[in-house]
């Protein structure tokens, strides 16, 4: 079909936006094979999809057209979009997941993301800070694409911002404040040990505990600084 996309597959779990794209979340499929993810993307009765799915080999399939809303963000907020399918386009990458033999992303896989990413990211104008995970977005309910993911891959590309080098330690004085810059960056504080681990999980994958501590204060702070900058950049 094209260098980016090389199948189709088209899903009729999809209907029409209410916002424009500004976003895209990247997920892992989470299901024992890949024909088993597409089975279940493509069933009327699942009422799941996304726009696109990669298989570890590197193939693309197209399953929604960008300009419907595909149905693969479920309950999500993100920067005040509560309507995050309407906002955004969703990448399924087949893995297992954590339930299935979770494992490293393949070369192959990463490759064909990389360039479907950018051509999405450039034709959109997606800020890097939208560039998210489906646990950033949902994360009292999900773990992926989870901490195998090379987001830093991704950033060298200039395809999601990078993880800061934090230059002290940040205590906060108390929970609340860290809760509120969190939910600043973006995320749903709702449950708040939830949000601190899907950050842990991007930004820190290392230690996944829930724990607020200096190394995670100041991983926020320095992300905040990165987006606002890149924001002002971008005006």
């Amino acid at each position: 079909m094209s260098d980016l996309v090389h199948a189709a597959a088209p899903s009729p779990n999809w209907n029409e936006r209410a916002l424009p794209i500004s976003m895209v979340v990247l997920h892992y499929t989470g299901m024992p094979t890949a024909a088993e993810a597409l089975a279940r993307l493509t069933d009327p009765a699942a009422q799941v999809s996304a726009h696109y799915l990669i298989d570890e080999d590197g193939t693309v399939t197209r399953l929604v057209d960008e300009a419907k809303r595909a149905w693969h963000a479920g309950a999500a907020y993100w920067r005040g979009i509560s309507d995050v399918n309407s906002a955004s386009i969703g990448i399924e990458l087949v893995n297992p997941g954590h339930e299935w033999g979770y494992r490293p992303f393949p070369e192959t896989q990463m490759g064909s993301l990389i360039r479907l990413l950018a051509d999405i990211v450039w034709r959109h104008a997606v800020p890097l800070a939208n560039v998210v995970g489906h646990s950033d977005v949902a994360p009292a309910r999900k773990m992926d694409p989870g901490e195998l993911f090379d987001w830093a891959r991704l950033a060298r590309f200039g395809l999601a911002l990078p993880v800061p080098r934090p230059r002290i330690r940040l205590l906060h004085e108390n929970p609340g404040a860290f809760y509120l810059g969190l939910e600043r960056f973006g995320y749903d504080i709702a449950d708040g040990h939830a949000a601190v681990r899907a950050f842990q999980r991007r930004w820190r994958p290392a230690c996944i505990d829930g724990v607020i501590d200096g190394e995670v204060g100041a991983l926020l702070f320095e992300l905040l600084v990165m987006r606002d900058s890149v924001a002002s950049d971008d005006d």
